[in-house]
């Protein structure tokens, strides 16, 4: 198939993931500067506080762009940046900073797509709480509102969050992100007060730039496979709980019933779901495996309030996945975004989607080799694994709009290799490689390869 004209090609990268300069221009600390510097947290103890300084690189980063031939980029603006102090003045300083991205990038004909909050909390409101405080979401509103202020029509589409199930489940039921509190359901609070910002946010750029900009959030949506009373539940705890409320205007009330007796959901006050409830242009889906689920023979009540990232569903077993796994140890199912769009479509069908995010992590070994076209001597990574998955994941998108789905775009993560979270930098995403000691960036050969697709808007076969 070809992608239509207009289609967006996209790539993606996040603030603390690649930026470095934790303590310049004005910037303070966030909960993941918290989290990275404990002890313990991170593989050999990594932090972002250079990744890969492209708070300094940025203009080479955007060349990379250009060469690639992308029409949009998404990327995020730390709120540590823009507002480095509680109730204290805006820093201009880091505001001025993304709006040179942002010009920079329309001279080179690249659309900005802004996400506003990749889950770099300022460790101010983290010694509050953090999304377990209720506060926090109006903090946000007031963020995104200095942001839109600056920038403006400029940006082709503002996105509230990103992934907020890794804001909550994973950083408050869980321990895996920051603050990695362990509470199990009581991440709930951080549900509902990451839901209630994305309206309260979504009003604020409204309130900036009107139509003239696309507003939109992004979810890491589950397409779990296997026992249905299960798939059900998770789909409960996993999806519905973002979607009901953002698009529907409600909680789902099956989600209180399996949660009876680990939640009150006392925190949801009057007036919220109309808050949440705002019209959005774009639902951004991030995309990567699928999982197998079973019901396991123990009972659904009570429910256990252990640490989990699925609170609510203590009676479902993850079972092990078939077929080759990334480095991440993640499936390969490009069948999985296929039925994840169209399901989304068919459930919310007046919702235009974009794949925001969509990539494999390799194992990935730079070499220097002679190119025999010059003769000389260069360097290059040859990742055909990912080029494979990339591919047939390109299909399945083909093929869902084929079946009806209004698909806009689609950014592969990531741009960079780059600082994965708690894995620190043993895992890489990038299409571009990153020598964490030179920071020299070498393309991969998928690089080349989505360059092709790019040019062409088919997807290469060979």
């Amino acid at each position: 198939m070809r992608f239509p004209e207009g289609f967006r090609f996209g790539t993606a990268t996040a603030s603390y993931q690649i930026e470095g300069a934790a303590k310049e221009g004005g910037r303070t600390p966030s909960i993941w500067d918290t989290f990275s510097h404990t002890p313990g947290k991170t593989v050999n103890g990594d932090t972002g506080d250079v990744a890969c300084d492209s708070y300094h690189r940025w203009r080479e980063d955007i060349a990379l762009l250009a060469d690639l031939g992308v029409n949009s980029y998404r990327f995020s603006v730390a709120m540590p940046r823009v507002l480095p102090a509680e109730d204290g003045p805006v820093n201009e300083e880091g505001l001025d900073f993304y709006e040179r991205i942002v010009d920079e990038l329309l001279v080179r004909g690249i659309e900005p797509t802004v996400t506003l909050y990749h889950w770099d909390l300022p460790q101010y409101l983290g010694d509050k709480g953090g999304w377990l405080n209720r506060s926090t979401a109006y903090k946000l509103a007031d963020y995104a509102d200095v942001v839109a202020h600056r920038l403006g029509d400029r940006v082709r589409t503002y996105t509230t969050l990103n992934e907020p199930w890794c804001s909550s489940y994973l950083s408050y039921g869980a321990t895996e992100h920051a603050p990695g509190l362990g509470l199990g359901p009581g991440a709930f609070p951080a549900v509902h007060h990451l839901n209630l910002a994305h309206g309260l946010m979504a009003q604020a750029v409204r309130a900036e730039v009107g139509d003239r900009s696309d507003v939109s959030v992004t979810c890491n949506l589950q397409l779990n496979r296997g026992d249905a009373d299960a798939v059900h539940r998770l789909d409960l705890i996993a999806n519905r709980v973002w979607l009901d409320p953002m698009l529907r205007g409600y909680y789902p009330d099956e989600l209180f019933a399996i949660t009876k007796g680990i939640c009150d959901w006392e925190f949801v006050k009057d007036g919220d779901l109309e808050q949440i409830h705002q019209p959005i242009d774009v639902l951004g889906v991030n995309y990567y495996s699928t999982s197998l689920l079973a019901m396991s023979d123990r009972p659904q009540f009570p429910q256990s309030t252990a640490a989990s990232t699925a609170p609510g569903a203590s009676d479902v077993d993850w079972l092990q996945t078939e077929g080759p796994h990334t480095a991440m140890g993640w499936n390969i199912d490009p069948d999985g975004l296929y039925d994840l769009l169209v399901r989304v479509h068919n459930d919310y069908p007046e919702m235009p989607l974009m794949v925001t995010e969509n990539g494999m992590a390799c194992d990935d070994r730079l070499v220097s080799e002679v190119d025999p076209s010059t003769d000389e001597t260069v360097k290059a990574v040859h990742d055909p694994d990912r080029i494979d998955y990339l591919r047939r994941h390109f299909e399945a998108a083909g093929r869902a709009m084929d079946a009806g789905v209004d698909l806009r775009g689609y950014f592969v993560w990531s741009l960079l290799d780059n600082f994965e979270w708690a894995f620190g930098y043993t895992k890489r995403f990038g299409i571009v490689y990153m020598d964490y000691e030179t920071l020299e960036r070498t393309p991969k050969d998928s690089f080349k390869w989505y360059r092709k697709l790019i040019a062409d808007r088919a997807i290469p076969q060979a």
